[in-house]
């Protein structure tokens, strides 16, 4: 008897849940497809009913991941809105939280997967790049500046400093805490005043 198309796409649907947290905790290349398999509940043959590659499922998961990142960005400005809070701040201080910075399963997708982007095949990279440009516009609206490229250049320098710190933070963290949190405060905390002073 063959599965429901309900019950195919739910299927598929864990299949990408599964290999986005493994992908997200250990990377893409360090990922087989045995234990990705093994992760969802499938058997290989069951993989291959819904992905003709590990390459396609990566894709799947990288449009997944940051079509999510970005639903979330634009949720939580408006949330920033409705509670009369500065939403690029409030962004800021959640992103460079140690609560983020421990949260890689479900955290931003864009640092989480940089790392990994430039092994992927085109289309992932591709979706990837569209999320970014998504944040870009997002930050680029909430900007002060005298011109749409000023505020521009100002989104991508913010997008990078939070990336960077963030990651940089994850780096250190195991190995020295004291470090890690250092970056992230003061990180934090320059960023916010460099916006401040626009």
């Amino acid at each position: 008897m063959g599965v429901s198309r309900q019950q195919a796409v739910k299927n598929r649907q864990s299949i990408i849940s599964a290999a986005e947290k493994l992908f997200r905790e250990r990377g893409v290349d360090a990922v087989g497809l045995t234990e990705l398999t093994k992760a969802a509940g499938f058997t290989q043959g069951g993989f291959y009913n819904h992905f003709k590659s590990k390459d396609a499922l990566v894709v799947a998961v990288i449009d997944k991941a940051m079509e999510e990142g970005a639903s979330r960005l634009v949720e939580a400005i408006e949330q920033s809105k409705a509670m009369g809070a500065d939403p690029i701040t409030r962004q800021i201080n959640w992103y460079l939280s140690p609560d983020h910075r421990g949260n890689i399963d479900s955290g931003c997708p864009v640092s989480s997967f940089s790392g990994d982007v430039r092994r992927l095949n085109a289309e992932a990279r591709k979706s990837y790049a569209e999320g970014v440009a998504t944040n870009l516009e997002c930050l680029t609206n909430l900007l002060h500046g005298a011109n749409k490229r000023e505020r521009r250049r100002k989104a991508i320098s913010v997008l990078g400093q939070l990336v960077g710190t963030l990651m940089l933070s994850r780096a250190l963290v195991d190995a020295d805490p004291d470090l890690a949190d250092e970056v992230l405060k003061d990180g934090r905390r320059q960023l916010l005043l460099d916006l401040a002073e626009d």
